[in-house]
């Protein structure tokens, strides 16, 4: 399949993903806001069956379950970009991933806890979700959560 004909919402039934419901804020804010062909998406926690997914990596969660999480992060930025633009393939590109994880001081692996929501992004998107990314380790995220993930994307 070509990069052109790609079909998002295929990928995502290829790969076992459904989209949950779009979130709604906890605070004052929007979760996507719109400039010219350029969306950003707020930031987004882990969550694991409905609820916060907590914990600090480095001390109660490794680097795989992290991986598991950022994971599900990702997933819950794809349902409110389709919320936003209406059609996941109108979807140009995904600029960039901006990681927080919420790890001890000595755990230095960010970077591949970060990894489970750009893989994703990239198994669903081919060549267009090849991103640009910052991983954080960060002393405590909103609700303890585990890890948290906001996006940037370019629309047609």
């Amino acid at each position: 399949m070509s990069e052109t004909t790609l079909n998002i919402y295929d990928r995502l039934e290829q790969l076992g993903i459904e989209l949950p419901s779009a979130g709604a804020p906890a605070a004052a804010y929007v979760m996507s806001a719109q400039s010219g062909k350029t969306v950003y998406l707020s930031g987004h926690i882990a969550k694991r069956s409905g609820a916060v997914w907590t914990g600090k990596l480095g001390a109660t969660l490794g680097t795989e379950e992290g991986k598991a999480a950022a994971r599900a992060v990702a997933i819950d930025l794809l349902a409110t970009l389709h919320n936003h633009v209406g059609d996941l393939n109108h979807v140009t590109r995904i600029v960039k991933l901006m990681s927080l994880v919420n790890s001890t001081p000595e755990f230095t692996e960010q970077h591949l806890v970060t990894n489970g929501a750009s893989e994703l992004i990239a198994e669903v998107f081919g060549e267009r979700g090849q991103h640009a990314r910052s991983a954080f380790g960060v002393a405590q995220i909103p609700l303890g959560a585990c890890v948290e993930i906001e996006m940037i994307a370019e629309v047609k």
